[in-house]
């Protein structure tokens, strides 16, 4: 198995987890460490696609990785539940 082989199945796999984590809604920890992994599952398919010069998936991944370091820090970070969280 080469480089881009594992990255590829550890982004796969990785996103697989963090998506069941968030959408267990189990509070604000386990969301945030949800988000924790997708950075990583992003950051693997950022790697993995500019490797195969799939640009659309880098693409999309770049904004995938900002998207979920928005949720690190709405989740993990911030001090204050935002008004709607109860």
């Amino acid at each position: 198995m080469n480089l881009v082989e594992i990255l590829k199945w550890y982004a796969s796999i990785s996103g697989i987890i963090a998506a069941f984590m968030v959408s267990l809604d189990l509070g604000r920890r386990i969301t945030g460490w949800g988000f924790v992994l997708f950075v990583t599952s992003s950051i693997a398919w950022i790697g993995g696609a500019l490797m195969t010069k799939d640009e659309p998936l880098w693409t999309q991944n770049i904004v995938l990785f900002g998207i979920n370091c928005l949720g690190i820090y709405r989740y993990l970070v911030r001090r204050k539940k935002p008004a709607h969280d109860h």
